[in-house]
């Protein structure tokens, strides 16, 4: 492919995601006081129609009598952040996405003990996955203490949660590096730190380069995806095509988010990992 620029990239990645399945909208439609809101203000980052909605289509072993007043408890959890730091918001959220959300509710055998589930990890077509680009959240730097305004490139949604975080630059500029993809997700963590509680992986290309890695992950931990089928090695005309079709399809997503994403302590903190494409594809054959 050729090199092209940041606008050109935006759209093929754009289109790449809508073949492996995804919706797709641009933020400005969906953003506050446009007819078509789904936020009432720039600093929310979730959906919540579309969560309230896919959590009612998934969660139909919940009694119908009380699934809605469930759905909204669910709902209160995961919008409740636990400390200040977002890291730890981030682990959290990852145990109520992998483990489902406790709840209890009465029937004519006594009390019941069940999960609320943000997603259903077993049949992908049953989610909603959702490509917005240019999604504008604003928040407050904890350093400055100054507002601001963050757009992110693409945000890649399930069932109305922002679960990944895409940042491109253009490669036909040879200031805009893939490596100055990785230092605006830095800043993003600082200046709209919000958005990364729901966060579950972070990519950045500059439409040839591609790779994948968590909040925690330095650079160098940033990797590329090579394969999408674990046997050949890319096998498309960038690698930001293979970690679209290799990681984002919905099947590769739910399975990575849910089995491949740990937390670890050691002495110097919380730290967060995936797996390569290589110890994925292992482990699953």
């Amino acid at each position: 492919m050729n090199r092209f620029n940041e606008d050109t990239i935006e759209q093929a990645a754009i289109q790449w995601l809508q073949d492996v399945g995804y919706g797709y909208i641009h933020g400005g439609i969906i953003a506050p006081d446009e007819p078509a809101a789904e936020r009432d203000s720039y600093n929310e980052v979730l959906l919540i129609s579309r969560l309230r909605t896919g959590l009612e289509r998934i969660n139909t072993h919940i009694p119908r009598s009380i699934r809605a007043g469930a759905v909204d408890e669910a709902i209160r959890r995961i919008q409740r952040s636990p400390s200040q730091n977002a890291l730890v918001n981030n682990h959290a959220f990852h145990r109520l996405l992998t483990e489902g959300i406790d709840v209890s509710y009465r029937d004519s055998g006594g009390v019941i003990h069940d999960k609320i589930w943000l997603m259903d990890f077993g049949d992908p077509s049953r989610n909603e996955f959702l490509a917005v680009n240019q999604f504008t959240v604003t928040g407050v730097n904890p350093r400055s203490h100054a507002k601001t305004n963050r757009r992110p490139d693409i945000i890649l949604f399930i069932n109305g949660l922002p679960l990944v975080v895409i940042e491109l630059k253009n490669a036909a500029d040879e200031h805009a590096t893939i490596r100055k993809a990785f230092n605006q997700l830095q800043t993003y963590l600082d200046d709209i730190s919000a958005l990364f509680t729901y966060n579950g992986l972070l990519a950045i290309s500059d439409g040839l380069d591609a790779r994948l890695g968590t909040l925690t992950g330095g650079w160098e931990w940033f990797k590329p995806w090579r394969t999408v089928d674990g046997e050949r090695l890319d096998p498309h005309s960038t690698q930001l095509e293979t970690l679209i079709r290799g990681v984002f399809a919905p099947e590769h997503l739910l399975d990575l988010l849910r089995y491949f994403v740990v937390f670890e302590q050691n002495d110097s903190g919380l730290i967060k990992k995936v797996a390569a494409y290589h110890q994925y594809h292992a482990v699953n054959k």
